[in-house]
């Protein structure tokens, strides 16, 4: 360790990590600062699977070619427009080149997947998955001569005037300071604090369960904004998906997500449908069903499918619930059996001809005369075993965050911060102002980091 560093980077995740290669590849003395002890080091990245990648050709394990333009409408259509499309633009341009800078510094990628995920044109999938990523970053971290302290709990950044003078955190019990010529914190959102949550959402967050890190508290997001750094944002708005029920109530990382629901009808515990669930295809619309279950009677659903479409999704990390009746299966779930009836006879009347029946693309077998539709995959629950599955909203990062500009950096009232930037979740909410796209987040760390580590690095030298 030496006790003068060029450039602090607060967070040990993607972000943060492609901050502190960009600034040591320039040249810059750089330490991490890493809450998380090392096992659970990354942050959300650990549970991440892939990266939105923009090409206009085949690139690495992506096929034929994903356009600026087709990007962004994916974009905008997940988000209702609630983007700003200038950072957005500047994203997703800059994805093309940071896929072989991903390989270069260690990342491997595995062959396109197909099914449920229809992901194989836009998204690359890491070998290994996120963790692997992590690790990857890490050891070349190491070889750049960058330190890094785990179980480091940033406390306060000393903001005086446009500049920041000091770093305080805790490390095995003690309480240390630093003065770096440059601050790139990369430390996540606040979702793990639930408290913080309860004063946004009321007190419904407190049957929310976060899919991700324990470790992201906004401790730092929260002392930057008492300062009067510019925020973006609003606190309600999060990358919320709807998961299984069952899982743990922190940390239960991507494999609680469930991919049946454009199979199945979704009903909430009195039994009734509420939204359309072939809306289109799953990476697109699973991050609204957090939301949407989250405004249901005691923040839960529950998912019913038949034997039929039992084996068109990935596997759950929990195996469903099963039953030969349905009156059995609303037993289980506690819903009343007279109203799952009801609503499972009134969608399987609404179905029509399921002859085009396509699990993997949108085909338009709709229901008809049913309020809420079912636009794409509507067929009549039907084929015994029945199976069901709770969901819960799962919150993986939330996008009440820092504000940027097109070079990462923040500001206040008075200003731009000279020597303060931002990247990953804690400044999401700079491009995202609701919804959210598969691999996007992957996209904003990576690109914004190898940004704000560049920029770091030019202030410090």
């Amino acid at each position: 360790m030496t006790s003068q560093y060029d450039i602090a980077v607060i967070g040990g995740g993607n972000a943060a990590l492609c901050a502190a290669m960009t600034a040591a590849e320039a040249g810059a003395r750089v330490l991490i600062l890493e809450t998380a002890p090392k096992p659970y080091r990354g942050g959300n990245s650990r549970h991440t699977r892939n990266f939105r990648c923009m090409h206009r050709a085949p690139l690495g394990p992506l096929t034929d070619s994903y356009s600026e333009e087709e990007y962004v409408a994916d974009l905008m259509k997940v988000t209702g427009g609630k983007t700003d499309e200038h950072l957005a633009r500047l994203a997703i341009r800059s994805s093309e080149e940071c896929l072989p800078w991903m390989e270069e510094h260690g990342v491997r990628f595995q062959k396109a997947l197909s099914g449920t995920l229809s992901l194989g044109r836009t998204n690359a999938f890491f070998m290994g998955g996120g963790k692997a990523l992590v690790n990857a970053y890490y050891r070349t971290a190491e070889k750049l001569g960058i330190d890094v302290l785990y179980e480091a709990h940033v406390t306060h950044l000393e903001l005086e005037g446009q500049k920041v003078t000091r770093v305080d955190y805790t490390h095995e019990g003690k309480d240390h300071q630093i003065f770096p010529k440059a601050v790139v914190v990369a430390s996540g959102g606040f979702q793990a604090d639930t408290d913080w949550l309860t004063r946004a959402w009321g007190p419904a967050a407190q049957n929310f369960l976060i899919r991700g890190t324990p470790y992201n508290r906004g401790v730092v997001l929260a002392d930057l904004l008492d300062q009067g750094v510019d925020q973006v944002g609003d606190p309600t708005q999060c990358h919320a998906v709807a998961i299984d029920g069952r899982a743990p109530k922190f940390d239960g990382g991507i494999v609680t997500r469930l991919d049946c629901v454009p199979f199945s009808i979704v009903v909430n515990k009195d039994g009734k449908r509420f939204y359309d669930e072939g809306e289109d295809v799953w990476p697109k619309r699973y991050a609204i069903w957090g939301r949407l279950v989250a405004a249901q009677p005691d923040q839960v659903g529950h998912v019913i499918i038949d034997a039929k479409s039992i084996e068109l999704f990935m596997p759950s990390v929990f195996p469903p619930l099963k039953a030969d009746t349905l009156e059995e299966l609303a037993e289980m779930m506690e819903i009343p059996a007279d109203e799952l009836n009801a609503t499972v006879a009134e969608f399987n009347a609404a179905c029509g001809d399921t002859s085009k029946f396509h699990p993997t693309e949108l085909d338009g077998v709709a229901t008809s005369g049913l309020t809420p539709p079912k636009t794409n995959w509507a067929r009549p629950i039907t084929e015994a075993p029945f199976y069901g599955y709770s969901l819960r909203t799962g919150v993986t990062f939330t996008y009440l965050g820092l504000k940027v500009d097109d070079n990462a950096q923040c500001s206040t009232a008075n200003g731009k911060i000279e020597n303060l930037w931002a990247a990953g979740e804690t400044m999401a909410g700079s491009i995202l102002g609701q919804g959210y796209l598969a691999g996007f987040g992957m996209t904003i760390g990576t690109v914004f980091g190898r940004i704000a580590g560049r920029e770091a690095a030019l202030h410090a030298n």
